[in-house]
């Protein structure tokens, strides 16, 4: 691990790195396919022009996420592969262009339920890889640079941004841009993510890779270590738990619109606000992170988010949920990024993109199977199925107190940019370990 320098350095090095990271993370998750944008717009065109039923469109998304499942292969894909010998921004240069060709592809072929299934699933394989090498070097740089905690409130803070976007305008896009238009913006946008394997800050890039915490051992010894290493598990158990919310999402739009008789715009809306409200909160952490422990961090936030969803089993007009949505999204914000914050200090040596994307893929799949369990907890009653959806939810966001004990307690003693003399040890020797 790196020593923090002095502070007039460390100050100027902060903001070359949120620079760089800063509209690097907009372009990925604006590109990144099933995020909101392209996700909705992608419905759209199944339900509109391709008058796909329901259950099509269900199991359209359900199969082109099969790459969003498998991440982990991804990421430790990345955390072996050095493309040009640039490594992250070789993915970049090699993969981006890749996915702007086949968005490309899907712009100049007549619209079909095949050729739109099709170019959805390369999509996501090749763009699985821009975003294993972008959270790879996410991470990389903030145990290298300690700042895993601030990296965390930028992360988090510019990724709501399409979301939020995607929620308010996805609509809009799909009304006044042609499916074959659509493609050709996400192509440039593809293009953008391409021209970061040209730029080589030293904030970022300085002997990144030649620090003991970027050093792998081959793929058998990553393995090796990566089952061994015994902060993977709550991190990746914590973020499963966290994203499993079965009240959240399709119950949620059900009772919206089927219970209180709102329009199927408010389920947008109320998304935004939600989304929205975390922001300030992410902020917030971004201050906190440099005075408080990431301990403290990890127990404030959980606490606070355990009764997050309560308030909706509560609501009885659609305005109601929507001023709801304000303080309910604010009571999530610390949990999120201090889990964000524990993904990167939980990362192995050299294996940055193999626990990042191993909690990726984790948190999708856990989005979906939370949903899918809602939905049937929500059927099982038509006056009472989203309150015991509520009340499952909040069991769920329970069980996560008891795995912060299982987190190694010298990764999450310190703040940010406070040296670990125990985790740099640690590193060495888990290092040392590998090559002796």
């Amino acid at each position: 691990m790196a020593i923090a320098p002095a502070a007039p350095a460390q100050t100027s090095r902060t903001g070359q790195v949120f620079l760089y990271f800063g509209p690097l993370t907009l372009l990925v998750y604006l590109v990144m396919p099933h995020g909101y944008l392209l996700d909705i717009a992608s419905t759209y065109m199944l339900k509109n022009q391709l008058h796909a039923t329901a259950t099509q469109v269900s199991t359209f998304r359900l199969l082109t996420a099969l790459p969003v499942y498998l991440s982990f292969v991804f990421g430790l894909t990345r955390d072996l592969w050095n493309p040009f010998g640039r490594k992250d921004r070789g993915f970049f240069l090699l993969l981006a262009p890749v996915t702007a060709l086949v968005f490309l592809w899907l712009a100049m072929s007549p619209l079909s339920y095949p050729g739109l299934f099709t170019g959805m699933l390369l999509v996501m394989v090749s763009f699985r890889f821009v975003a294993a090498a972008y959270q790879g070097l996410l991470a990389l740089v903030g145990q290298e640079q300690l700042m895993s905690g601030r990296l965390s409130a930028l992360w988090n803070i510019v990724s709501s941004l399409p979301y939020i976007a995607g929620a308010f305008a996805s609509g809009y896009l799909t009304e006044h841009l042609t499916p074959s238009e659509t493609f050709i913006l996400m192509g440039v946008l593809a293009l953008g993510i391409a021209l970061f394997g040209l730029w080589r800050p030293p904030a970022v890039f300085g002997h990144a890779y030649d620090q003991p915490v970027a050093r792998g051992a081959g793929f058998v010894g990553d393995l090796r270590r990566l089952v061994k290493h015994r902060a993977v598990y709550p991190a990746v158990l914590i973020t499963f738990l966290f994203q499993f919310s079965p009240g959240s999402n399709t119950p949620l739009q059900f009772y919206l619109t089927d219970t209180l008789h709102a329009s199927d715009a408010v389920y947008g809306y109320y998304y935004a606000l939600f989304l929205g409200s975390f922001i300030p909160v992410f902020f917030l952490y971004g201050y906190l992170c440099k005075r408080v422990s990431l301990e403290k961090l990890l127990w404030w936030g959980t606490a606070i988010a355990v009764p997050q969803m309560i308030p909706l089993a509560f609501v009885h007009s659609a305005n109601l949920a929507l001023l709801m949505a304000v303080p309910i999204g604010l009571m999530g914000g610390i949990a999120a990024a201090a889990y964000a914050d524990l993904s990167i200090r939980a990362c192995p040596p050299g294996l940055q993109g193999t626990l990042m994307m191993l909690i990726d893929g984790a948190y999708q799949l856990s989005g979906r199977g939370g949903d899918l369990l809602g939905s049937w907890i929500y059927g099982l009653s038509p006056t009472r199925g989203f309150v015991y959806c509520v009340a499952v939810t909040t069991f769920v966001y329970v069980l996560i107190l008891p795995l912060i004990l299982l987190i190694p307690r010298e990764l999450i003693a310190t703040t940010d940019a406070q040296p670990n003399s125990t985790v740099e040890a640690e590193v060495l020797a888990e290092v040392a370990g590998t090559t002796g």
